[in-house]
């Protein structure tokens, strides 16, 4: 256990009385002011308990007890001074997050005792984040090896996906960002509860039936509850429940959240997996982001133009539905185009050719075409009214 103390006053006989009265107790250090206890915490730290003098000049007490809390959070930090003020101990406790308060002039037996209290705090503190971190840490990694066998598709989706949430909160200033990057590793842990038919079928973009639908739908509410039993996880698994929520309010689960009401990290996450998932199926990074922009009322605006930041198109698309006769050659198929008895015409991603639309025309006119076509224009080619 660390016994390491810095006592910081700006009268020298203070100092040594504390030499003497301390050094056989505690590893002691002792500074004369602010910036060389500050320049100590860097070069020596982290202490275990810090205490300072109030009334110093240049940096007071506590000034310099907040920026010790800002290098080392977890040192135990006291205040000792002759001014017995309520304003001075409001200051010190409210700004400075102080432990104890201790007013001058204070026998070495008492101040050695309230320094041990403080070692014992300290060791508290370091104790119980030592354990949550390596059980956090463990539990997590259990997790995503049970994702790694059970779920292989799911699991290879949301490490994909991971390193897109992490550029996506280095633009925009998410601190700590941890917390999102391990919300998406854990993301899928409730499609264990999924049959693994179901799961290949949605990742591969084919259609659900209604009941397949209803299941897969479940798979964030599975995991929330899973995630809310372990300690420290009830952020993280706040940001799973809401993963499939659009920020319009539609979507899983079904209530009044909406918009930035929505955790963060499930928005951000919602459009790493969703982008992933248009680029497995074969689109290009132009087209994908395309897509995504077709999607109105599905994504964070923000996070949306933070993605365009991250990928820096030269060439931008639109998607717009048209009829046969409006394609124009080098326009690509945003979906699979079907004849109305179900023969599959085009495949999605295909650029329009004269070939291609001879025959969509003459399936238009002689057997008809399922649905209106969508198709991804260069922003560049497309006319002014469809640019609305």
């Amino acid at each position: 256990m660390s016994r390491k103390v810095l006592c910081v006053d700006d009268d020298p006989n203070v100092l040594r009385a504390y030499s003497r009265t301390l050094r056989n107790k505690f590893e002691l250090d002792t500074a004369t002011g602010g910036e060389e206890a500050l320049r100590l915490t860097r070069e020596k730290g982290p202490y275990a308990v810090v205490v300072s003098d109030m009334r110093m000049p240049g940096m007071d007490g506590v000034e310099l007890l907040c920026r010790i809390r800002e290098l080392s959070p977890n040192t135990v930090r006291m205040m000792l001074t002759g001014n017995a003020d309520q304003q001075t101990a409001i200051d010190a406790v409210n700004e400075g997050q102080i432990f104890r308060f201790i007013t001058k002039p204070c026998p070495p037996e008492v101040l050695a005792q309230v320094i041990e209290t403080g070692i014992e705090q300290y060791r508290l503190i370091t104790a119980e984040r030592e354990l949550l971190s390596k059980t956090l840490a463990r539990a997590i990694r259990v997790l995503t090896e049970i994702l790694t066998i059970a779920a292989p598709e799911a699991f290879g989706r949301a490490t994909r996906a991971r390193e897109l949430v992490r550029q996506l909160c280095e633009i925009l200033a998410v601190n700590p960002s941890w917390p999102f990057e391990i919300a998406t590793m854990l993301a899928p842990i409730g499609c264990l509860a999924v049959p693994q038919e179901i799961l290949k079928k949605s990742i591969s973009g084919r259609p659900l039936k209604e009941q397949e639908t209803m299941l897969l739908d479940s798979h964030p509410r599975i995991a929330r509850e899973l995630l809310s039993k372990i300690p420290r996880m009830e952020v993280i698994a706040e940001i799973v429940a809401y993963q499939g929520k659009l920020f319009n309010g539609q979507g899983y689960p079904p209530d009044w959240t909406a918009g930035e009401d929505i955790p963060l990290g499930s928005r951000i996450i919602k459009l790493a997996f969703d982008w992933d998932d248009l680029v497995q199926a074969g689109l290009s990074s132009d087209l994908a982001l395309a897509e995504i922009a077709d999607r109105r009322g599905w994504y964070d605006p923000q996070v949306v133009a933070t993605l365009r930041k991250i990928l820096d198109i030269q060439e931008e698309y639109i998607v717009r539905e048209v009829r046969v006769s409006d394609l124009v050659d080098g326009w690509i198929l945003a979906d699979n185009i079907h004849s109305v008895h179900g023969t599959l015409l085009c495949s999605k991603g295909q650029p329009i050719t004269p070939p291609i639309r001879l025959r969509l025309r003459n399936y238009a006119v002689n057997v008809g075409i399922g649905r209106p076509i969508r198709v991804f224009v260069p922003l560049s080619q497309a006319p002014q009214q469809m640019e609305a």
